[in-house]
């Protein structure tokens, strides 16, 4: 089993649903008292939420270094960084290392390309929404559609994000708004839609609504699995 390593702590209540999910998936593959071998690195959030507001993404991208390097010196044989808008410096970490990333959103556009859907509704971060390291990656690699919701309905998925997600609050009128926005990408032909926050998954199911939801947190956990037992 290969040592995977968990750059978290953005915030920390979706990396612990990363821990979760990893050690149940390889439990699930190998039984018994099996659980994964993970090197965790949870950075403090608060700078780093201040420099992604003020745009100083270089930044951000030095104190994710710093972190990388430091799971890499401790043994992990790759990592994932738990968190979607963090990938837009992942060129810049995936620079300090040796090594590999595993990317959320290849792990999201694969997921997405199994299931046949051609056309998608992206929710997120307005970074994660309406900048191109991550819509652009998934357009350009994967071939597909990617829309996003009108822009006072981008605000409240932001807000809500980091206003209430991140502390770890639950609040039912902002699941009811989430329920209204994923309605209003069905309208527009989205086939499905990506949760592409790490912590939305705490806020809405795909009972809740009518489209298929692609949890990324899931989804890069379960690529994570099975990259950490794959032979080579």
């Amino acid at each position: 089993m290969k040592t995977i390593g968990l750059l978290g702590g953005m915030s920390w209540e979706s990396t612990a649903g990363y821990y979760r999910a990893i050690n149940q998936g390889i439990k699930k593959q190998l039984g018994g008292l099996h659980s994964a071998e993970i090197i965790m690195y949870s950075v403090d959030f608060a700078p780093i939420e201040a420099l992604q507001h003020s745009g100083n993404w270089q930044q951000t991208g030095e104190i994710l270094s710093k972190a990388a390097c430091a799971m890499e010196a401790g043994g992990a044989d790759f990592f994932l960084i738990c968190t979607n808008t963090m990938h837009k410096v992942a060129e810049q970490v995936e620079a300090a290392v040796t090594i590999p990333l595993l990317h959320i959103a290849d792990a999201t556009g694969n997921a997405l390309q199994s299931k046949g859907i051609k056309k998608v509704g992206l929710l997120g971060t307005a970074f994660t929404m309406e900048q191109d390291f991550y819509r652009g990656r998934l357009e350009k690699k994967f071939g597909l559609e990617v829309i996003i919701p009108e822009k006072e309905n981008r605000q409240t998925v932001h807000d809500i994000i980091y206003q209430e997600l991140c502390l770890g609050r639950i609040i039912p009128q902002s699941q009811a708004k989430y329920i209204d926005i994923v309605d209003n990408l069905a309208h527009k032909g989205a086939e499905a839609v990506i949760l592409g926050c790490t912590e939305i998954g705490m806020l809405i199911k795909e009972s809740d609504v009518t489209l298929p939801l692609f949890d990324t947190t899931l989804i890069h956990a379960a690529a994570a699995v099975k990259k950490a037992l794959a032979e080579s």
